[in-house]
């Protein structure tokens, strides 16, 4: 089977700044890939540059059959771009809601103004969301008045709600309380046993470890080695990988 996302020769620089080098990889249909790695170490721009929200400087990025080359120009570059952000649901660390919308309206934006889906269909897809996310009683609140946790299930609902093949999640857990991380987490290893396909930027290695079906490790701005959890958790190759679990062990 084709992958669903295939990453080739991915350099990003940001002015003299060789932030990402020669980054290439792959992710089948289905397939939960956890991208972990010390703090500067081009996670984040990595998972970004997937959707273009940073302009990679050098290569391809493919998801669902949809090639794009970095060096595309004009409008030729504004549709693939468009046609490819709509393919990825984007979740980052800081929620995003529009504080004057109510959850609901939050929820059904997208498709309505983006998707030109009828109203009251965006309305019964986002019902089925926020119920996805165990939030459907809260969908006339506005976002004031929800937790952080419940503020990023919610942005996870809106994501949803654009009906996306891949799922990528920047550190969804960073901005909130220890106490709400794990309800965002669930929600997160429920969309796993869907079959939801997803890339996730985390420092929760417990997750990592239960749910990714891949992990890679990234320094410097290099893929420094990736596997299947329980080969990199318990028998790691590269000293970086060595010295990065050690230090979340301690």
């Amino acid at each position: 089977m084709k992958p669903i996302v295939k990453i080739s020769h991915l350099d990003k620089f940001f002015g003299r700044l060789h932030v990402l080098k020669d980054i290439s990889l792959e992710i089948e249909q289905k397939e939960v890939c956890c991208l972990i790695g010390r703090s500067g170490s081009g996670k984040s721009t990595l998972l970004r540059c997937i959707n273009f929200l940073e302009e990679p400087s050098a290569g391809t990025i493919e998801v669902d059959g949809l090639l794009v080359h970095a060096d595309v120009k004009g409008k030729e570059r504004k549709d693939l771009i468009h046609n490819l952000r709509l393919k990825t649901g984007m979740v980052f660390q800081e929620f995003n809601l529009f504080p004057h919308l109510t959850v609901l309206e939050n929820v059904i934006e997208g498709p309505v103004t983006v998707n030109n889906i009828e109203k009251n269909k965006a309305i019964e897809n986002a019902k089925m969301n926020l119920d996805r996310v165990g939030l459907l009683e809260k969908k006339d609140e506005f976002p004031n008045k929800l937790s952080g946790g419940q503020k990023q299930r919610v942005a996870i609902a809106r994501a949803l709600a654009m009906d996306p093949r891949v799922m990528l999640f920047d550190e969804p857990t960073s901005a909130l309380d220890p106490e709400l991380i794990g309800e965002v987490l669930a929600v997160m290893k429920n969309l796993a046993e869907e079959g939801m396909t997803m890339m996730v930027v985390t420092h929760e290695m417990g997750f990592a470890r239960e749910v990714a079906d891949r992990i890679f490790v990234m320094g410097e701005g290099e893929i420094v080695e990736d596997g299947p959890p329980e080969k990199l958790f318990t028998n790691p190759e590269d000293p970086r990988t060595k010295a990065l679990l050690e230090r979340y062990h301690n």
